[in-house]
């Protein structure tokens, strides 16, 4: 049995857009789409079973509405169905995680989060799924993964906008790679792929370490090391073009700069053996809260 893209739906505009944009990424994968709800029941909720119940009723509301919005688009022709699950949000959805393809969240940028997504919520699914997770913004549109028409106007008749991904050339991960270079195929679309710099301070630098070397040559060496990294990629991947770019600066600056035009940003998330508190990382952190596309965080070892 193939595994599913999931969407996690609880109602809100934010999680319907993900809804949809799962559709969407279902039908590019030709997989099957599964919707998500998670509800966790307190006594002080209601009174035993008419307190479930109420929970229930509430949930089955989420999903129709869902259903209904994606049934009249991109999920036409894609195998669907929708399921509730109890217990504590982050944990429901990390099991719904575990056994799909990707899971499909919905996210308000620079607010944060909304519906079950709240704080530690969303940062307990982010950083702890094994899974890749895609955060999806409310308002987000078919139209808005495609370049603009030559009017000017939105289309979903032209190409897809850039797939980006942020690449740390000192730390390479496969999968991280390997998941943008796949979306981007998916897609028809180029792939972006940022790395970024940063010259060493004086208080770096270790006894022998050479200073001497110009900006330049730094940009020149990251380049080389960047276009090493890629090109298995680059052969495993003919039909993708790829876009190199090497920037000094911070890479949460960079990435949010280039993820504003692309239809896709990918970056990637190591796992905490046993992780004291959940922890997304500096990068990660910033872009799914002040990128305007959808981002997709790919867990490593």
């Amino acid at each position: 049995m193939l595994p599913s893209v999931v969407a996690g739906v609880d109602g809100s505009a934010e999680s319907l857009a993900a809804a949809e944009w799962a559709a969407r990424e279902a039908a590019r994968r030709e997989r099957p789409l599964r919707l998500v709800h998670a509800w966790n029941w307190h006594p002080r909720q209601g009174e035993g079973e008419p307190g479930k119940a109420a929970q229930r009723s509430l949930g089955r509301r989420a999903l129709r509405q869902a259903e209904d919005r994606v049934r009249g688009g991109a999920a036409q022709g894609v195998r669907l169905r929708d399921e509730q699950v109890e217990g504590p949000a982050t944990e429901a959805l990390l099991r719904a995680a575990e056994r799909a393809e990707l899971l499909v969240l919905g996210s308000r940028g620079l607010s944060g989060f909304t519906g079950f997504l709240v704080g530690s919520v969303a940062l307990g699914v982010v950083a702890k799924a094994t899974r890749p997770v895609v955060l999806v913004r409310a308002g987000e549109q078919a139209e808005d993964e495609h370049v603009p028409a030559a009017d000017g106007s939105a289309s979903t008749r032209t190409g897809y906008r850039d797939v980006v991904l942020g690449l740390d050339v000192g730390d390479p991960c496969d999968e991280v790679i390997e998941f943008a270079f796949e979306a981007a195929r998916l897609r028809g679309a180029r792939l972006r792929v940022v790395h970024a710099w940063q010259a060493p301070s004086a208080i770096s630098l270790g006894p022998g370490d050479i200073a001497l070397v110009n900006d330049p040559q730094r940009a020149e060496e990251w380049q080389g090391f960047l276009s090493a990294v890629l090109q298995v990629w680059r052969e495993k991947y003919p039909d993708v073009e790829v876009l190199e770019t090497v920037t000094e600066g911070r890479a949460q600056t960079a990435l949010v700069r280039a993820a504003s035009s692309a239809s896709l940003l990918v970056v990637g998330h190591r796992l905490a053996e046993r992780p004291v508190v959940p922890r997304t990382g500096p990068v990660t952190h910033a872009v799914i809260h002040h990128v305007g596309c959808p981002v997709a965080v790919v867990p490593h070892e």
